[in-house]
C-alpha cells in the first residue's frame, strides 16, 4: 500500500518537514560522493548494535551514532520511501504539535526505534541507518490524533493500481501488523540483522510515538483540523 494523502487542513507551513528532507537529500548526496570511503563514513555513523555495547565506558560514542544514523539511507529507493512517507504524515504532525516540539519528537522518535533495534539484535555488527524509526513515531502520533481521517491509498492488485481512500487508523494498524510479525519472524528466525530491514526500529518507533504524543500535546489546545476533509 502506498499513501498519496492525506485529509488534514494544515494550519501553517511544514518548515521543518520541508528541512528535514533537504537535509536527508543533502547528506545522502554527500554519501554518494564519498566512493570507496562510504563504507568507513557508514561504520563511523551508523548504529551498529555490537559496537554500542562494547563502547560501555564511552557515553559519547554510544550516543552519538543514535542520532547521526537516522540521516543516513542506503540507496535513493530507502531515501524516498522515507521522505515520501514523511512529507504524507509528517506535515500534519508537525501542524498540531508545532515546529520546535516536532524535530525534539522526530529525534527521539527516532532514538528509541534504534534502541529498540540494538537491543532486539545485541550481537550484531550490521550497521543500521535510515530515518524509519523516526517516522515510524510519526505514524505512531498520526494513528493517535486522526484515527479516522481518510488516507488516499494506491494498492496494486496482480497486474492492476487501484486508488482507494482507507481510515487511518486500518492502513496504520495493517501497517504495524506487518511490521510486528516481521519482527517477530526475525527473531524465530534469528535473522533479523541480516535481511535488510530493521523491524524494531519501525516497531520501537512507532511505540514511542505512541507514548510521547500527548507528552507533546501539553499546552498546545484543541486542533481545530481533526475534522477538516481538505487534502494536503
Amino acid at each position: 500500500m502506498i499513501p498519496l494523502k492525506n485529509e488534514i487542513k494544515r494550519n501553517s507551513l511544514p518548515a521543518i518537514t520541508l528541512a528535514l528532507i533537504i537535509v536527508n537529500i543533502i547528506i545522502f548526496s554527500h554519501e554518494i560522493s564519498l566512493g570507496k570511503s562510504l563504507e568507513g563514513f557508514i561504520k563511523n555513523y551508523a548504529a551498529i548494535p555490537a559496537v554500542f555495547f562494547a563502547n560501555k565506558s564511552n557515553f559519547f560514542s554510544r550516543i552519538y551514532p543514535l542520532i547521526t544514523s537516522i540521516f543516513l539511507h542506503g540507496s535513493w529507493v530507502h531515501l524516498f520511501g522515507n521522505m515520501w512517507f514523511l512529507w504524507i504524515f509528517g506535515t500534519s504532525i508537525e501542524d498540531r504539535i508545532g515546529h520546535l516540539r516536532f524535530i525534539i519528537f522526530y529525534l527521539g522518535c527516532g532514538i528509541a526505534g534504534a534502541l529498540a533495534h540494538i537491543y532486539m539484535n545485541p550481537a550484531s555488527t550490521v550497521p543500521t541507518i535510515g530515518a524509519s524509526g523516526a517516522i515510524s513515531g510519526i505514524l505512531g502520533a498520526y494513528f493517535i490524533l486522526y484515527p479516522f481521517s481518510r488516507i488516499l491509498t494506491a494498492v496494486p492488485i496482480f497486474f492492476f493500481l487501484y486508488f482507494i481512500k482507507l481510515p487511518a487508523f486500518f492502513f496504520l494498524g495493517l501497517w504495524f501488523l506487518i511490521q510486528f510479525f516481521s519482527g517477530t519472524l526475525s527473531i524465530i528466525k534469528e535473522g533479523a540483522a541480516s535481511e535488510g530491514t530493521a523491524w524494531w526500529a519501525h516497531i520501537g518507533g512507532f511505540a514511542s510515538g505512541l507514548v510521547l504524543t500527548p507528552l507533546f500535546l501539553i499546552g498546545r489546545g484543541k486542533s481545530s483540523s481533526r475534522s477538516s476533509k481538505k487534502n494536503n
